[in-house]
């Protein structure tokens, strides 16, 4: 369950655009962990919706594995669950992008006595943070049915050697999505027409008179 679980994760993100990029994946116990992915994030000063939206994506991988494969989920999802949550809160309630709760934050409010918003407000936030999740959740397992032959072998891998890198996953699912992704704006940048510098023409001089 560890191995399906784990290669869930590392299966989405690795077919998911915007999703940081894998660099390793273990079933070896680490802590209160039963298993383990590492990702390298990248350095962004903004972060956009598409970006959150795929690691969320990525995040519940774990759990629609095992309801793909077992038909069946655990308790091993507590941690994914939570960071979740705190994305899709943060993206209806802080950042302001959901279009039905519109432009506002509610950043750093919740010491005040009463709630800056109304109780309609707070259910309409409630409902929009659990759409977000459900829609993440339901294109993981959309996802992990359409590669399941893919997540099974990779399952096996991870059962197989414990740890699993990056170029393992190449082997399997070929190039990254967010690779195919680079390297077609690569070819489009290459295949744009270069501008034509225009030649200054030397000022003629005035002579004095």
């Amino acid at each position: 369950a560890v191995a399906v679980h784990e290669a869930g994760h590392a299966t989405v993100s690795w077919l998911c655009e915007f999703a940081n990029p894998l660099v390793k994946v273990t079933i070896v116990p680490r802590g209160r962990s039963l298993g383990a992915a590492w990702y390298l994030p990248e350095e962004r000063q903004i972060t956009r919706t598409e970006q959150m939206l795929d690691e969320m994506c990525a995040t519940l991988g774990g759990r629609a594995a095992e309801k793909v494969i077992f038909d069946k989920i655990s308790t091993g999802a507590l941690s994914d669950l939570e960071k979740v949550t705190k994305q899709a809160m943060a993206m209806v309630s802080i950042y302001g992008l959901n279009e039905k709760v519109g432009n506002v934050s509610y950043y750093n409010m919740d010491n005040s006595f009463s709630k800056p918003f109304s109780e309609k407000q707070a259910a309409l936030m409630d409902e929009e943070i659990k759409k977000l999740t459900d829609q993440q959740y339901k294109r993981a397992i959309k996802i992990l049915k359409d590669n399941k032959d893919k997540l099974l072998l990779l399952a096996d891998q991870l059962l197989e050697k414990e740890v699993i890198f990056k170029e393992d996953l190449e082997k399997i699912f070929g190039q990254s999505a967010a690779d195919k992704a680079a390297e077609k704006d690569k070819t489009k940048a290459e295949k744009k027409p270069k501008k034509k510098k225009v030649k200054e023409e030397p000022e003629s001089e005035i002579e004095a008179k």
